[in-house]
């Protein structure tokens, strides 16, 4: 539960700084929000990445991981699609480089936590 909690708040953590640092992604609503987004980020991840991740294995050998990227985005994207009136994601290339700062910032995160334990 505890995991689940905190992947829900670096979801919404990482949409916001994403919102920040990229020309193209808008966030618009409270801090209290963000967890709601991270929760939905949370959903498709767990629900959606798998089925499109498997689809997508050639294209994912074939590019040697990158493609991950372009999941990631579409994956931000679906999400931002399912919150229209507090999240916009204005094309692919904000997309991808959203989903690239959420992947870093759980990246990060998971390393320093992985480290501790």
């Amino acid at each position: 539960m505890g995991r689940a909690l905190l992947q829900i708040v670096l979801n919404g953590i990482g949409v916001f700084v994403a919102s920040q640092l990229v020309p193209g992604i808008h966030y618009t609503g409270t801090w209290g929000f963000l967890l709601v987004v991270g929760l939905v980020m949370g959903i498709v991840n767990l629900l959606v990445k798998p089925i499109v991740t498997f689809f997508s294995f050639p294209l994912i050998v074939l590019s040697l991981g990158l493609f991950f990227l372009i999941i990631n985005g579409c994956m931000l994207w679906l999400a931002a699609a399912l919150m229209p009136h507090h999240l916009r994601v204005d094309g692919c290339v904000p997309a991808i480089l959203g989903g690239l700062v959420i992947a870093i910032l759980n990246w990060l995160v998971h390393a320093f936590t992985a480290a501790r334990d």
